[in-house]
């Protein structure tokens, strides 16, 4: 079964693409993907699709009847409409072959993806039609062969699996024969040319990629890219299927929910230009992450050659998506504090207040929303567009939510919702470890659920195969003793694996206590190693001016660090955890998930004193020096 994109084929579709669309789905291997009217180089091709062994094919779809056709030739058609007029069209191979060309002198201008002698693509690339209403009969009778090879055609009886005849070899084979240029050298994509596709095909699904400089080839210029990341096939799916109107994804920690999210927000803003968009979250550290992921995606043009043009503009630039955390906006916009929301809300609900108006809304960390900010939110909303997206992880929640989204926002959910359940972000070791956690100690593990989305609290995380050391745990005499440690880490981790100083952050969840500052002795153990750092956490100022790329250690509260993650992190002084004025043990459990969830690769528990979390994690010492040789270590 084909992996399609999007995974359910719009309402818009004729009837004829929806048999196709099932079919290709059906039909084709498990490694191929299936592009549905994919937005590229401004056309919009009905289906392409990339398979390893296939290369890149491109389909042009056409329902003509009989009585359509009035006169054809091999470059153009003339057809009569439903009104019996007669228009004269693009041959629809000819449409096929512009595009597919299109496509091939893009992608020729990565080097990586030509062959090392020559100027040609190193996989083949190929095109056809499909007459979604026509049978090979037809064709034969119409003689319509001779105007296109049936090399280059697809009819009704070749798609449809209700058709007697119909055959899946068929229907993969004629897939496989839809090339101009054949070469006897048989080359199978890896999984990093089709990723590379994607990159430069799909703008939308860039995450990141190392610019070399482009160099000059047979009169070419051509772009090398390396350590190319985009987003997951699934992740993809999600951003360009939330459709439009209001949309819930739920996600486990690291799934990509802010990726999806941001990349929404470059969708709906090239969508529509004139729209104002808003874009929210909790905290004011992944506010400004988030900020800055969006300005990088619009900043970045569509084609990458335009790099070495400075003159080079992209229009998405102007758009106006403003992206805040909900208290910042609320006192820029609004001019007042939360506590005064309700009064707002009674004066709205009499037609006595005009609120600012969106025609979108994209919100991060949903579930730390309070009832009556989406409430506010919700008036805030274009009632034409409705394209409300909230984004939510429940298992990350530390403020408990009262009562429904549908009560919240008056929007029902239900049947407009995702689940993102696998986690890209960590290893599997960190996945296992902090998932074993929140299920020993969360009260709501009874609502942990797989499959339907509907009523669904806590989503279980899927890992990737992603492997990496066991996250450390040690204990100390004294947080002198602790952070002597964890300078000493850092240095080995910046030294020895290669970790810039701003993939490296430090994680408390108090900054003092009445005996001494934590604080004190986290920032006096840096200076004296020499280590750089940020106090992110320092003040609302020191928040509002953190920049992610820095090239210093991070220092930050637990909470804080919510939507951020980097390739090291050391949560100290666990202790102090669960928090003894803290009222409600939950929302400790889920602080600790968040912290132990921001490490990519590695991640080192520390502590100098007891606590219910610190008993928990010697127990699991214990049981590791039980079974020693299964646990990876750090060094």
């Amino acid at each position: 079964m084909a992996y399609m994109v999007p995974d359910t084929i719009p309402r818009r579709a004729t009837a004829g693409e929806r048999i196709l669309f099932e079919s290709l789905k059906d039909h084709l291997p498990s490694d191929y993907i299936v592009y549905y009217e994919p937005e590229i180089r401004g056309r919009r091709p009905d289906f392409v699709i990339i398979g390893p062994d296939l290369g890149l094919v491109i389909l042009e779809v056409k329902d003509y009847i009989k009585s359509t056709l009035y006169q054809v030739n091999h470059d153009e058609w003339t057809l009569r409409n439903t009104a019996g007029e007669l228009i004269t069209t693009k041959s629809p191979l000819k449409q096929a072959r512009d595009n597919a060309r299109i496509i091939e002198n893009y992608l020729k201008k990565d080097k990586n993806l030509i062959q090392e002698t020559g100027s040609y693509l190193k996989f083949p690339y190929g095109f056809g039609t499909v007459f979604t209403r026509l049978k090979q009969e037809d064709f034969i009778r119409l003689d319509l062969y001779q105007v296109i090879e049936p090399q280059f055609v697809l009819c009704r009886d070749e798609i449809d699996p209700d058709e007697d005849g119909f055959s899946p070899d068929i229907l993969r084979d004629k897939i496989h024969e839809m090339f101009t240029v054949w070469t006897t050298r048989k080359t199978i994509l890896t999984d990093e040319d089709i990723q590379a596709i994607r990159f430069h095909l799909f703008p939308e699904v860039r995450i990141s990629a190392e610019y070399r400089t482009p160099i000059q080839h047979q009169d070419q210029l051509l772009l090398s890219l390396h350590n190319i990341k985009t987003m997951d096939l699934h992740q993809e799916n999600m951003a360009k299927q939330i459709g439009d109107k209001h949309r819930l994804i739920r996600g486990v920690a690291g799934s990509g929910k802010t990726l999806v999210l941001a990349s929404r927000a470059k969708m709906l803003a090239k969508a529509h230009p004139d729209w104002k968009i808003l874009v929210l979250c909790y905290g004011i550290p992944l506010s400004r992450s988030l900020k800055q992921m969006i300005e990088q995606k619009l900043d970045e043009p569509d084609d990458l050659m335009d790099l070495i043009n400075a003159e080079a503009t992209n229009p998405i630039k102007a758009s106006k998506i403003e992206v805040y955390n909900f208290h910042e906006w609320l006192r820029n916009s609004l001019h007042m504090k939360d506590s005064e929301i309700p009064a707002l809300l009674d004066k709205v609900y009499k037609n006595e207040a005009i609120v600012p108006a969106y025609d979108a809304i994209l919100i991060d960390e949903g579930q730390d929303f309070e009832p009556d900010w989406l409430k506010l939110l919700s008036f805030c909303l274009n009632p034409d567009t409705q394209s409300l997206l909230l984004v939510e992880d429940r298992a990350q929640s530390i403020f408990k939510r009262k009562t429904s989204l549908a009560q919240d926002i008056g929007l029902d959910f239900r049947g407009r919702s995702k689940i993102l359940s696998i986690n890209y972000r960590n290893t599997a070791q960190i996945v296992q470890f902090a998932w074993d956690f929140y299920q020993e100690h969360s009260q709501l593990k009874n609502k942990v659920q797989d499959g339907s989305i509907e009523g669904v609290e806590i989503i279980p995380p899927q890992s990737t195969k992603r492997k990496g050391p066991e996250p450390m745990i040690k204990g100390f005499r004294d947080i002198q003793e602790e952070m002597n440690f964890v300078s000493k880490s850092i240095i080995c981790l910046h030294q020895q694996k290669n970790i810039p100083f701003e993939d490296i952050a430090i994680l408390y969840r108090v900054k003092n206590s009445y005996r001494i500052s934590y604080i004190d002795e986290i920032k006096h153990s840096l200076n004296e190693h020499e280590l750089p750092f940020t106090w992110i956490t320092e003040n609302a100022e020191s928040k509002r001016n953190f920049i992610r790329n820095e090239r210093t250690i991070k220092i930050s509260t637990i909470d804080s660090a919510k939507g951020l993650d980097f390739r090291a992190v050391f949560i100290i002084n666990i202790e102090n955890m669960p928090f003894s004025l803290e009222e409600v043990e939950e929302r400790e459990v889920s602080l600790f998930y968040i912290g132990m969830t921001r490490a990519l690769e590695w991640l080192f528990l520390s502590y100098s004193g007891e606590s219910k979390f610190t008993q928990y994690l010697d127990e699991v010492s214990r049981k590791r020096k039980e079974q020693p040789s299964s646990h990876k270590q750090f060094g």
